[in-house]
């Protein structure tokens, strides 16, 4: 068979074929004495390597009266070290030739370099770095202040729709700290004292409070020698780690707001509580929002943006949390449709999926959607690093990288239906309606 016909056969193959067919990541796994977890991954495809380091703390394990902390820190930690100068971090990277990166959500911190092979030990050298000798001092405190709350301009106040998840947390969530946004409130930023700083950081920035992950062009003898130089003298943190177990009331009917935000087009804000990741059920809601929203011939933009041309742009999407969160369904209406319209029009496929079992033929193509997103999220060194580190971290078995598919391909289109009535009803739910400024009353 010519190359070319190779080509296009691998394209009209069922993902699943293609999945099978796939080698399964192997990895080894092991633990310091101080706690430390390691996953090293070796491919030898590409001389790169991904060094990892992933903290199983977020704004969720924020006080009240001090949010914003877990975000602060990612920027801080690159502040430098008692071996690091300020603003060298950076330039140790791009003077290897390598790239680096870091980002937090409600349940965690990540931070990751990616660097040419032989740099496997400046990347080690780096993160012990930020383990063990971070500056939490002063200077650095109110530099990054000052950066936090330009991102918080950039991205939330003067940011079209950027208000969305915050505006939606702060009404799904009365007790749960999930209802704070992760970039967390300024003037707690302002009113924490340096004790304050330098006491999270001594509470959660702990190699038993942590996962090294590395995937990549790796010798793994000579990566556990220098991963026990660089890490196993760190010493194990002696504070019992904050885990929240805060249990959220369910919603006993829908809560509606309207919010008024600097936009020339009307939105309708959906959110669904949701179970959290890993439970049965999240992946079928995981599923039911790529039937709804993924790709121009899903439902939502089928109806909503061609056939009916009410909105401009819709969505739907879960989001990953470790636990019970949100799924938000969205639309901005297309000029001259009311919001009224068009969450009338957002309802119908709604229940429409929710009453009827979809069809067969498009139940193998959402499988088949499914198992290729599977397969591109692991499809980089860094991919692979973060995702180990991730299962291990909420699951405590980093294979699920290479066996959650099966969880997703046991959901029926039946309980794709059962989750719909479920979960995605208005009693469930958080509805916002976006409007432009001037009509504000």
């Amino acid at each position: 068979m010519k190359i070319r016909n190779l080509f296009i056969l691998s394209l009209l193959l069922p993902a699943s074929l293609l999945v099978a067919q796939s080698n399964n990541i192997k990895f080894e796994k092991y633990t310091l004495d101080n706690g430390l977890k390691v996953i090293l991954h070796q491919d030898k495809s590409t001389p790169i390597v991904a060094v990892s380091v992933m903290y199983h703390v977020g704004s969720k394990n924020e006080k009240p009266d001090r949010t914003g902390f877990a975000h602060f820190f990612e920027h801080l930690l690159f502040e430098g070290s008692a071996n690091i100068g300020r603003g060298e971090f950076d330039k140790y990277i791009q003077r290897a030739g390598g790239t680096l990166n870091a980002n937090t959500t409600w349940d965690r911190t990540y931070y990751y370099e990616i660097l040419p092979a032989n740099e496997l030990a400046l990347g080690l050298w780096l993160e012990s770095e930020r383990m063990l000798h971070a500056k939490v001092e002063k200077e650095g405190i109110e530099t990054q202040r000052q950066v936090v709350k330009e991102e918080r301009r950039q991205r939330v106040d003067n940011q079209p729709y950027g208000s969305i998840i915050e505006e939606t947390f702060k009404r799904a969530y009365t007790q749960h700290p999930y209802r704070w946004p992760v970039i967390g409130a300024m003037e707690h930023l302002d009113a924490a004292t340096d004790d304050d700083y330098v006491n999270f950081y001594k509470d959660f920035y702990v190699p038993n409070n942590a996962i090294l992950s590395i995937a990549g062009d790796i010798d793994i003898a000579e990566a556990k020698k220098l991963i026990a130089q660089y890490f196993g003298t760190i010493p194990k943190g002696t504070r019992p780690v904050y885990r929240p177990n805060v249990v959220e009331p369910p919603l006993k009917s829908e809560i509606r707001d309207t919010v008024y935000d600097n936009i020339q087009l009307p939105a309708v804000i959906q959110t669904y509580r949701t179970p959290a990741q890993g439970t049965p059920d999240h992946y079928a809601v995981k599923m039911l929002s790529t039937l709804l929203s993924q790709g121009e011939s899903s439902r939502l933009y089928k109806a909503l943006v061609d056939d009916q041309q009410k909105a401009l742009f819709v969505g739907s999407f879960p989001l990953e949390m470790e636990h019970p969160g949100v799924s938000i369904t969205f639309g901005i209406a297309n000029s001259g449709t009311s919001p009224k319209d068009l969450e009338a029009a957002m309802d119908a496929e709604l229940k429409r999926v929710s009453e009827e079992l979809i069809p067969e033929t498009e139940f193998q193509k959402l499988r088949n959607q499914i198992e290729n997103d599977f397969v591109t999220a692991n499809g980089t060194v860094v991919g692979i690093a973060e995702n180990l580190a991730n299962y291990e971290m909420y699951f405590g078995d980093a294979n699920l990288v290479n066996t959650e598919i099966e969880r997703y391909m046991k959901v029926t289109r039946e309980d794709i239906r059962r989750v719909a009535q479920k979960y995605f009803h208005p009693n469930n739910r958080v509805s916002l309606t976006y409007l432009p400024h001037p009509v504000k009353p």
